[in-house]
């Protein structure tokens, strides 16, 4: 190999003025004939198929409201963080039908589906989305129980006698 680049000049001589293309993905709104969005959110065995549309800001899980079904406040918290970080609060109606887990995983999913389905019905609002977190699924699971231990971790009692 005779002309090898060992300087930044060389690599510049080689490369030339050309300005490296970087193409921008334009993302289209994803939306059915009705005008919803709809995507899906997972939070450990929890699954929430989530549907949003224009309205008034009411929030229906498994049909019931959102203050019925959820009762603890930090789980209303939880559920309304999507629209306050994308700055959408009252704007839009959600629908969410969720299964498996409990009460706190089944929170995080319909965030997740609630975050998921806001950027696919409007795309601008991906970037603050995604640097809150909220688009990426949260893969922590329970561990599962060895064999010779209590629990996942745990040890029964030792006794040296």
């Amino acid at each position: 190999m005779s002309d090898e680049i060992n300087t930044l000049e060389d690599l510049q001589a080689v490369a030339g003025d050309a300005p490296a293309e970087v193409e921008m993905v334009h993302r289209e709104p994803v939306r059915d004939e009705l005008g919803r969005s709809y995507a899906t959110g997972k939070r450990k065995d929890a699954i929430a198929r989530v549907w949003i549309k224009p309205g008034s800001g009411k929030v229906t899980v498994n049909g019931k409201a959102m203050n019925d079904y959820f009762a603890r406040p930090v789980l209303q918290m939880i559920l309304a963080q999507p629209f306050t970080v994308a700055g959408v609060e009252g704007e839009f109606d959600v629908v969410a039908t969720v299964k498996g887990g409990g009460l706190s995983g089944q929170a995080g999913a319909v965030k997740h589906g609630v975050s998921k389905a806001l950027q696919l019905y409007n795309p601008s609002l991906r970037g603050a989305l995604k640097a809150a977190g909220f688009l990426t699924r949260d893969s922590r699971v329970v561990e599962r129980k060895k064999y010779g231990k209590a629990k996942a971790r745990k040890s029964f009692q030792f006794s040296k006698r």
